[in-house]
């Protein structure tokens, strides 16, 4: 007889990070998203962050931190942090 347990989905395991997911958190993350993002664990994010030492700047609202994402997409090397518009490639510079 199978169990409830039996039903549940194995762990997919860490999360890969595309251009594109980290676009889409918006203009900010928690300090969490942005070391899974970095490929850093959780407790030396926040060790960096406690020293001054985060490889991004964090904003600090109060007892919250969060990070913003065009600067952590830029500290990646992923360019310009907003997408161009489809089509948006010089198409009227073809001669």
């Amino acid at each position: 007889m199978r169990g409830r347990d039996d039903d549940r989905a194995e762990p997919a395991g860490p999360r890969i990070w595309t251009v594109e997911a980290v676009r889409q958190l918006g203009m900010t993350t928690d300090i969490d998203t942005a070391a899974a993002i970095l490929g850093i664990g959780r407790t030396l994010a926040f060790e960096l962050a406690k020293a001054d030492r985060f490889p991004v700047r964090l904003v600090r609202l109060g007892r919250r931190v969060v990070v913003p994402v065009p600067e952590l997409l830029r500290f990646l090397g992923a360019g310009d942090p907003v997408a161009p518009p489809v089509g948006a490639d010089d198409a009227g510079d073809r001669s």
